[in-house]
């Protein structure tokens, strides 16, 4: 299920979006990216619809993905 940014807290979706960037790693390519550099790009993928926050039933957990994969799952 997909979660509009706009429904959750700004702390709540935050604290989503942190949690997602420190799972993932701040390390990307020759350049690292520092932590608060990565959320301002999560964030503002989560704005313009290239990035989606999904709830997964099964493991009841939230992550975030790229638009395009998660067509492409939708599609399978």
């Amino acid at each position: 299920m997909i979660i509009p940014p706009d429904k959750l807290s700004p702390q709540v979706l935050a604290a989503v979006i942190e949690e997602f960037v420190l799972r993932e790693g701040t390390e990307y390519g020759a350049a690292d990216i520092d932590l608060s550099t990565k959320i301002a790009q999560v964030k503002r993928q989560l704005a313009d619809g290239s990035a989606l926050l999904v709830y997964s039933e099964l493991y009841e957990s939230v992550n975030i993905v790229p638009a395009e994969q998660f067509d492409a799952a939708a599609e399978e």
